[in-house]
């Protein structure tokens, strides 16, 4: 005869036996790991080459084809490896583009002898790759050196902007500091003597202090940062090209007239992320975009050159907040 489970605990309570407890198949569940959540597919950054003008440009891609275009333009003397946290945290809603120039990440390195290492062939590379990529409207982050390819970008193509992001990229010659000096001699004369000065920005030491000067807690800061960096500069002959492109940077400036004057005829809706503590550009370059772009939303946040090792979770969440109401919206 089949006893039933109530008169089975009955007798084991009157031997003194203690029954195994079973959990229920909902109690099992319960207490099992959490299931991860696969991110969707449109979030995966996919790792890309596209030859232009017969360079070798590659780009990280992220996001939904059909969404709105957010292309990311890296500084000195990092590439696109600067944005591989922030590009997840936009990809959900955007279309994201991070290109690396010429001699820069892994975009191939031509031969300085036959391509003309500057700025203006670098926007025109980066126009070129866009316009394969079908992105004919975008919004620009443009950070240090990406600063001046995305503006040249904008006076070849001002109605392609959307909106601009900008993080300790100057466009103003209040945003220089004493750091510019030994440059700025080198411009006047481009002397042998002034060009070698430059090669102490090219060392190890140099490298970190972009990364760790003007941050409060530099443990936050990941070494492998200036390290990767430093391992891609200390290639054979990158050197004299970062030297030409030190030297080049002055054309930029004769430049920045024409950088404001588009944005006091274009007003493109722009919000600004910028390290103050940044000993390259200073708090004071931010605040002059205000002269002619009165509506720039400015946000000067405690940190360094690279914010966005510091403070990338900020800055995604003004960039998602800004991008949202005035790009999404439109």
């Amino acid at each position: 005869m089949r006893l039933t489970l109530s008169i089975l605990a009955s007798w084991v309570a009157m031997l003194g036996l203690a029954l195994p407890v079973q959990s229920s198949p909902a109690v099992n569940r319960a207490k099992s790991a959490p299931v991860r959540t696969i991110p969707p597919e449109s979030t995966v950054i996919h790792y890309r080459t596209a030859s232009v003008d017969g360079i070798e440009i590659y780009y990280r891609e992220a996001g939904p084809a059909q969404a709105p275009v957010i292309v990311l333009l890296h500084g000195f003397p990092t590439s696109s490896h600067m944005f591989r946290n922030l590009i997840p945290e936009l990809a959900a809603r955007y279309h994201v583009i991070a290109p690396d120039y010429p001699a820069f990440g892994q975009s191939s390195v031509p031969d300085r002898r036959t391509f003309h290492y500057g700025f203006a062939l670098y926007a025109e590379l980066m126009d070129g790759l866009l316009s394969q990529l079908g992105a004919n409207r975008y919004a620009l982050y443009v950070q240090d050196y990406g600063a001046p390819v995305g503006y040249r970008l904008a006076l070849r193509h001002p109605e392609r902007v959307s909106a601009l992001v900008v993080q300790n990229g100057n466009a103003y010659e209040e945003g220089f500091s004493d750091f510019w000096m030994p440059l700025r001699m080198y411009w006047a004369d481009g002397s042998q003597a002034h060009r070698d000065a430059l090669r102490a920005g090219l060392t190890p030491a140099a490298t970190k202090s972009q990364y760790v000067d003007g941050v409060r807690d530099p443990s936050r800061i990941d070494p492998d940062n200036w390290v990767h960096d430093q391992t891609l500069l200390d290639r054979p002959g990158i050197d004299e090209i970062m030297l030409d492109l030190f030297g080049d940077y002055g054309s930029n400036v004769t430049l920045y007239p024409q950088f404001q004057a588009f944005f006091r005829t274009r007003q493109p809706p722009t919000l600004i992320v910028w390290g103050k503590n940044d000993a390259i550009f200073p708090a004071q370059g931010a605040r002059a975009y205000l002269r002619d772009l009165p509506d720039a939303e400015l946000h000067l946040l405690d940190t360094g050159h690279f914010a966005l090792e510091d403070k990338g979770a900020e800055i995604a969440a003004l960039m998602l907040d800004f991008l949202d109401r005035k790009v999404q919206a439109r």
